[in-house]
C-alpha cells in the first residue's frame, strides 16, 4: 500500500516538474493572447495514472506563478486544468474523447481571465477562437501523438497504476 502511495506522489511530482519546464522552456509561446502551451499535450496523462490530475493542477500553478500571470490566472487557470483533468480521467475508457475536456474549458475559461485580468482588449469570442486553436495543436494534435506514443510504453511506465483505481 505504502508504495503504491509513493508511486502515485513521484508519478504527480514528475507530471507537475515535466509541465513546468516545458512551459518555461516554451516560453514565447506559453503565455499570452495567443499561445500554443506545449505542456497542454501533458494533458492527456489521466488517461494512463490518476496521478496527473494533481500533477497537472501544480504543475500549471507553477508555470503561471514563474510565468509573471496575474492571481486570477493562477488559480482560475489552474483550476481549470484540474477540472479538465478530471474530467479528462472520468473519460479514459474513451481514449480519443480525453484531449476534449482541456480543449472546451480552457477555451471557455481562459479568454475570460485574459479580457477581465489583462485586459486584451478584444472581442471575447475572437479570444476564444485564438485560446481553442492553440489547444486543438497542444492537447488535441501533440496530446493524441503523445497518447500513441505512450500506448506502446504504458505498461512499464505506469505499471502499478491499474491497481490504485
Amino acid at each position: 500500500m505504502q508504495s503504491k502511495k509513493v508511486l502515485f506522489i513521484s508519478q504527480a511530482a514528475m507530471i507537475a516538474a515535466i509541465y513546468v519546464v516545458l512551459t518555461v522552456a516554451f516560453a514565447p509561446i506559453s503565455y499570452g493572447t495567443m499561445q500554443v502551451r506545449i505542456s497542454e499535450a501533458l494533458t492527456v496523462l489521466p488517461l494512463f495514472t490518476p496521478a496527473a490530475v494533481p500533477g497537472l493542477f501544480v504543475g500549471c500553478m507553477i508555470a503561471n506563478m514563474i510565468g509573471g500571470s496575474i492571481l486570477p490566472d493562477i488559480i482560475f487557470g489552474s483550476l481549470t486544468t484540474m477540472a479538465a483533468a478530471a474530467i479528462s480521467y472520468k473519460l479514459r475508457k474513451h481514449q480519443y474523447l480525453v484531449p476534449l475536456p482541456p480543449i472546451i474549458l480552457n477555451t471557455l475559461v481562459v479568454p475570460f481571465i485574459l479580457y477581465y485580468g489583462y485586459q486584451v482588449n478584444l472581442p471575447i469570442p475572437l479570444i476564444m477562437l485564438g485560446v481553442g486553436f492553440g489547444e486543438v495543436i497542444s492537447c488535441g494534435i501533440l496530446g493524441t501523438v503523445l497518447i500513441k506514443v505512450l500506448s506502446r510504453y504504458a505498461g512499464r511506465i505506469f505499471s502499478l497504476n491499474r491497481k490504485m483505481h
